[in-house]
C-alpha cells in the first residue's frame, strides 16, 4: 500500500479535528502521516494539545510543533487517532507491532473516541493472522512465558509464543518490558482470550482492543471506505 494512500486515510481522521481538542496521538506508519498532517494544521493556526503514545511520535510532534501534555496533567482527552496491525468488521483490533500497545492503550482508555487509520490489507475476516503482542515485565520472564504458553495452546495457537528481540538482545519498548509475540493463525474467542490474559501475574497488556474503537478510514485503491462500530 502507498504512502500516499496512507496519507488519504489520515487526512480522513484529520477532518474530524476541531479546535481546542485534546488528542491522543499513535505510534506506526499510517499515525505518522496523520501527526504530519496535523502539524501542517498547527502551523496555519489550529490550537490543539496531544498525548503521544510512544517516544517515536514524541519526537515528531515536537519536530512538528504540536504542543504536548501528559495524562497526569489532562486526564481526559477528545479523540485518539492510531494505526492497527489487524481490525475485524466489528472493530476489534490487534495493536503492538511496532511495541507501543500499553501506552496505545491507555491513551485509547483515555479517549472519548477512538479512530484508526490504516491500509486495507490491515482488515481481517477473524483476528490473529497477525501475531498477537503481550507486553509482560522482565522479573519471572520463563514463568510468565510459561502461563501465557499454556493460555495460548487451550485457545487454539498453531504457532510458537516468542520473545521480541531486536538483534541479538530482547526489545525493549518505552515503559522498560519485555513483549511476547502468539502466533496464533485464528483467534475463535478474543473477548474471553484477553480476560484469560489480563490474569496472569507479570503480564502488563495484550494487544486485543476489543470495544474501543468507534470508526476506522482503511486506504484502498478506490479511495478511503470507512467502517463504523454499530455497538460504540
Amino acid at each position: 500500500m502507498s504512502e500516499t494512500l496512507k496519507r488519504e486515510a489520515a487526512a480522513r481522521a484529520i477532518e474530524l479535528v476541531e479546535p481546542g481538542m485534546r488528542l491522543g496521538l499513535g505510534t506506526g506508519s499510517t499515525a505518522r502521516h496523520f501527526v504530519a498532517l496535523l502539524g501542517d494544521r498547527v502551523r496555519q493556526g489550529l490550537h490543539v494539545v496531544g498525548v503521544p503514545t510512544s517516544e517515536e511520535t514524541r519526537a515528531q510532534a515536537e519536530a512538528e510543533g504540536i504542543r504536548l501534555t501528559t495524562l497526569d496533567e489532562t486526564p481526559r482527552l477528545d479523540l485518539t487517532v492510531d494505526g492497527a496491525d489487524e481490525l475485524d468488521d466489528r472493530l476489534r483490533l490487534i495493536k503492538g507491532g511496532g511495541g507501543a500497545l500499553l501506552r496505545e492503550k491507555i491513551v485509547a482508555a483515555a479517549s472519548a473516541r477512538m479512530v484508526v487509520i490504516a491500509d486495507a490489507s490491515k482488515r481481517v475476516a477473524g483476528l490473529g493472522r497477525f501475531p498477537l503482542p503481550v507486553e509482560v515485565v522482565p522479573f519471572g520472564l520463563a514463568a510468565t512465558q510459561a502461563a501465557v504458553e499454556k493460555i495460548a495452546a487451550h485457545f487454539g495457537s498453531q504457532g510458537a509464543v516468542t520473545l521480541r528481540r531486536a538483534g541479538a538482545v530482547p526489545f525493549v519498548t518505552d515503559g522498560g518490558h519485555y513483549i511476547l509475540d502468539i502466533a496464533f493463525g485464528v483467534i475463535h474467542e478474543p473477548e474471553t482470550l484477553a480476560t484469560a490474559l489480563n490474569a496472569v501475574p507479570g503480564v502488563m497488556e495484550h494487544g486485543l482492543f476489543i470495544g474501543m474503537c468507534s470508526t476506522a478510514f482503511l486506504a484502498t485503491e478506490g479511495g478511503v471506505v470507512v467502517i463504523e462500530n454499530s455497538a460504540g
